[in-house]
């Protein structure tokens, strides 16, 4: 194992553990200009890190919080699922060149990180008026009536091309399409949901990647050994940390990095 993956990884964590930013959004730009991982390498090896780290917090969710809905859960990945198999398949048997593969997964990559980065900033306001009209029972009372179910199947579709192309969207971004699309449900319904919905996705992608070759199973075991107490630590740290001072400059530097892969 590189101790320096290993750093990286407790980095991330860290920072997770801070702001619940997704791992993705800071894993995957780390891996590409730190250690200059091909952006596919990237990708596919933090999805599976993402499907594993992510697990322990849906058992949380599930079993202490009973926050979990299912069944927005279920038309969430009756679109990400067969989307991300979708992708998969052209990038297989379509996109067959390694430079083309990388351009696209590059630029998507931006933009995935543009909207991430524009999403922190709206998500603390969308999140607090989703608690001050929450009701006190499991709902699933609905903003668009008879859209409801397709919109959340159609947010599934797009979370599941963005995820299997950059590994980046099935956390902040999946979280602001459930606070507009579920308003009265409470905060901490929505981040259960989205992370119980975030598993299968990350996982399907990210053993199709593994097949492809674009897993490095070194790298991922490091990113693991230092992220786990990474996240533990920053976990405990969080309510000490101005959270308005350190998610602006985290959505600056997803900006940033977003624009740079654009350009």
């Amino acid at each position: 194992m590189d101790f320096g993956y290993i750093f990286s990884g407790l980095l991330v964590g860290l920072l997770v553990g801070l702001t619940g930013v997704g791992g993705g959004s800071l894993m995957t730009p780390l891996l590409v200009f730190l250690f200059d991982f091909a952006p596919k390498v990237a990708v596919g090896t933090d999805l599976l890190f993402a499907a594993i780290t992510k697990g322990g917090g849906v058992l949380v969710h599930h079993n202490k919080h009973r926050s979990v809905e299912w069944k927005i859960v279920g038309l969430l990945a009756l679109g990400s699922l067969p989307m991300a198999g979708l992708v998969l398949y052209l990038l297989t048997n379509i996109l067959q060149k390694n430079d083309m593969i990388t351009e696209i997964m590059t630029k998507t990559l931006g933009m995935a990180l543009i909207l991430t980065g524009l999403s922190l900033f709206i998500r603390s306001r969308m999140a607090h008026r989703s608690h001050d009209t929450a009701v006190q029972r499991a709902t699933h009372l609905e903003r668009f009536g008879k859209w409801q179910g397709p919109l959340t199947v159609l947010t599934g579709i797009v979370l599941g091309a963005l995820v299997t192309l950059t590994s980046v969207g099935a956390g902040a971004l999946g979280t602001i399409a459930l606070l507009m699309l579920y308003p009265r449900l409470p905060t901490v319904r929505i981040v259960g949901t989205d992370l119980a919905h975030a598993i299968p996705l990350t996982t399907v992608a990210g053993l199709g990647h593994f097949f492809m070759g674009h897993v490095d199973l070194i790298l991922l075991g490091s990113l693991l050994v230092g992220s786990l107490p990474g996240i533990y630590v920053g976990s405990l740290l969080s309510a000490k940390v101005p959270e308005k001072i350190l998610r602006p400059f985290l959505a600056i530097l997803l900006l940033t990095i977003g624009i740079k892969f654009m350009v």
